[in-house]
């Protein structure tokens, strides 16, 4: 079976939600070791709205995607492997706990 090393985990906030995100951020960081990305306030890349990156090792991320799905609050996190392919990456090697949303995906085209 195909595992990729990493993942990453986007978690999707709008300025009110800020703390929420950060919060999760750091109880993600304290449970799975993950690293914690920069908290960017708008769209960045292809995400629509504010959003920090997780990085997720491949080794946890099942315990990671079981926990993020009970404990993300209002919150909507965006998942996708890391093969070395963007486009398929962040269309077809994802999960969403929330809402989907529509993706900038011009960059990978």
């Amino acid at each position: 079976m195909n595992r990729p090393d990493v993942f990453h985990a986007h978690i999707y906030f709008d300025p009110a939600e800020l703390e929420q995100a950060q919060a999760l951020a750091e109880q993600a960081h304290a449970l799975f070791g993950v690293k914690v990305g920069r908290f960017h306030l708008g769209p960045v890349g292809p995400h629509p709205r504010g959003s920090c990156q997780l990085t997720v090792p491949g080794e946890v991320f099942g315990d990671f995607t079981t926990w993020a799905a009970v404990n993300r609050g209002a919150l909507t996190i965006f998942g996708h492997a890391e093969t070395g392919n963007d486009l398929i990456d962040h269309t077809s090697h994802v999960v969403w706990f929330g809402p989907s949303e529509e993706l900038n995906l011009s960059q990978f085209k």
